[in-house]
């Protein structure tokens, strides 16, 4: 059986968008894998993710401001920065740079302690 081969960085936007790209790469009852594709997207002002899920999260190219509520700065994302962000730690995107594509790798996982076969999976 031949499987397809994919690309992390294949089929990126040439100018920028309206809104983020979301593709579900994996996905599991304890995990899901998304590459989210930002040109100069940012959370919404006074918006705040409160995630019933533990999100690492890897920057593969482009640039980002990631806030975290706890933390006094946003921290500055570079390829190659990664966190990992456990449920509920609120948290905002500040900024993504609009001169190229964003690129995010984020795995969603079930927090530990949390069963298997719960019907709330990261989704």
């Amino acid at each position: 059986m031949t499987r397809a081969t994919a690309n992390l960085l294949a089929g990126l936007p040439a100018s920028p968008q309206a809104d983020e790209r979301v593709d579900i790469l994996a996905r599991t009852p304890q995990a899901r894998i998304e590459r989210i594709v930002s040109t100069g997207q940012a959370s919404p002002p006074g918006f705040w993710y409160d995630q019933t899920w533990d999100e690492w999260v890897v920057l593969l190219t482009g640039a980002a401001l990631l806030r975290l509520i706890d933390e006094p700065e946003p921290r500055r994302l570079a390829p190659g920065d990664h966190l990992m962000i456990p449920a509920h730690r609120r948290h905002r995107v500040e900024w993504t740079s609009p001169d190229e594509p964003t690129v995010w790798l984020a795995v969603h996982l079930a927090p530990a302690g949390q069963p298997s076969t719960s019907t709330e999976s990261p989704s």
